[in-house]
């Protein structure tokens, strides 16, 4: 077996994976690349880049076959359909790689996982598209060319443009299928972000500074994150810096309480933990032993001892808990549309029925943790998505549902650089909303701002609240 081949077969079986049997892609390459981790950096980058990228444009892809096969892809063989989508993939968006060579060895890997009798199907669909892909005409009803274009999903571009211009969503499309680095954030407790950049870059990491925060770098360059020194000794943790802002947005002061009660994999309990600097106390909670494992493997990288872990569903009452924290932060389970830009399979996955239920999900959630939070405290409410109905939607249930909360202006709670950049920025989206309430909460989207897609809503308890949690 060739290298090439090796490559490749490994990119099957990631499809195959996640695209039939419905299994996470994130976490399907981490333990692909974790396997495999003789590979060389380029052999892991071509994996990684055709597994992603074939997921990503899927649906493109599969137009695109349909267009030159008999056989619509629906109804191929699911090996041979994942064969034929990365290799329409390589032909259209790898210039380095021969024409020629892509069609080889589609064929020699088809033979080798026993569809020898399609090795002339695979063949002749692959050299018509190699030849044809110039021609190829893309549909001029405006939603089913962003849906063909883009590969999302038709039901979700009705639903931003609902709320968003044709502009806004165009550039959160473009921004979903750029490559971008990795975001990092300094371990301040360990480390100044002076002293990050040159042990990342004596490892031979390229090295930016975030244009948002003073230590979040963007990172790329390395091969294998877990070799390098820096991160085993937990100098810093990788963290979109939309997340950071969460951070940003409670506003500890030394010695608070802190509960994170959807908390895995940990990167904003530990960032609240290191703004405490070694006061107060952060308690990181998440519903399974699983989660909480990951949690605890980054806490003891970070090497702080004011936080805790421990398993807990957020959907049940904390007795002890209650009227105990000066912050709780609930950055609840959410449909994800935030983030398609890395984790591009959720949007094959989600459906509006999926959207109504974690809304509930999130109100039964917000219902059980509103009394941890003391009087004069604080209750930060975040998601990574754009789906008005978990974001502003929820806003407006909790002040009603909860009176004794007050809804207070994010934009005050960071750092005037930062805002009148972030301002700048969201001018068209603010100027538009013209709605009091969102115009003090944080909606973030890709394309638009330099991060994930993201929501933070900040409340303050206004009265101490003795009743129990409402039915």
């Amino acid at each position: 077996m060739t290298k090439a081949v090796g490559e490749r077969e490994l990119v099957l079986e990631i499809l195959l994976e996640v695209l039939e049997k419905g299994a996470y892609a994130h976490v399907v390459l981490r333990n692909v690349l974790s396997k495999y981790q003789y590979l060389d950096k380029r052999e892991r980058a071509f994996i990684t880049r055709v597994s992603v990228g074939t997921i990503e444009r899927m649906l493109e892809l599969d137009y695109i076959l349909d267009q030159f096969s008999k056989v619509k892809v629906r109804k191929m063989k699911p090996v041979i359909r994942n064969l034929l989508r990365s290799a329409v993939y390589q032909l259209k968006y790898m210039d380095t790689v021969p024409d020629a060579a892509v069609c080889n060895e589609a064929v020699g890997l088809a033979v080798r996982k026993g569809f020898g009798n399609l090795r002339g199907f695979v063949n002749g669909v692959l050299r018509n598209v190699a030849r044809g892909l110039g021609d190829i005409t893309y549909p001029k009803e405006e939603l089913q060319r962003l849906s063909v274009s883009y590969s999302m999903p038709e039901w979700i571009l009705r639903s931003w443009l609902d709320v968003y211009d044709k502009e806004t969503v165009e550039k959160m499309l473009v921004a979903f299928q750029e490559e971008r680095p990795l975001t990092v954030r300094c371990n301040l407790r360990k480390n100044s972000p002076e002293e990050l950049r040159e042990k990342l870059e004596r490892d031979g990491v390229k090295v930016e500074r975030h244009p948002y925060l003073p230590y979040a770098f963007s990172i790329s360059g390395y091969d294998y994150l877990e070799r390098l020194s820096c991160f085993a000794d937990g100098d810093f943790y990788v963290q979109d810096v939309s997340s950071m802002l969460v951070g940003e947005a409670a506003r500890v002061r030394a010695g608070d309480t802190v509960i994170d009660v959807c908390a895995a994999p940990g990167g904003k309990s530990l960032h609240l933990a290191e703004k405490l600097d070694g006061t107060g106390h952060v308690e990181a909670r998440d519903l399974t032993p699983y989660k909480v494992e990951l949690i605890e493997d980054n806490v003891a990288r970070a090497g702080f001892e004011n936080i805790d872990v421990k398993v807990w569903d957020a959907l049940v009452l904390d007795e002890s808990a209650v009227g105990t924290a000066d912050v709780v932060l609930a950055d609840l389970p959410c449909s994800g549309l935030g983030v398609l830009g890395k984790k591009a399979d959720l949007k094959y996955r989600v459906t509006m029925e999926n959207v109504e239920e974690l809304t509930k999900l999130q109100r039964n959630i917000l219902k059980s943790i509103g009394c941890y939070v003391k009087c004069g405290g604080t209750l930060v409410y975040s998601t990574c998505t754009i789906s008005p109905m978990e974001n502003i939607g929820n806003v407006r249930w909790f002040l009603e549902n909860f009176p004794e909360f007050e809804l207070v202006d994010v934009w005050e709670r960071l750092s005037m650089e930062l805002a009148e950049k972030l301002r700048e920025e969201s001018a068209v989206e603010r100027g538009e909303s013209r709605d009091a309430l969102m115009e003090k909460c944080l909606q973030l989207l890709p394309g638009v701002h330099a991060c994930d897609g993201f929501f933070i809503a900040v409340f303050v308890k206004k009265v101490l609240r003795h009743a129990s949690v409402r039915e």
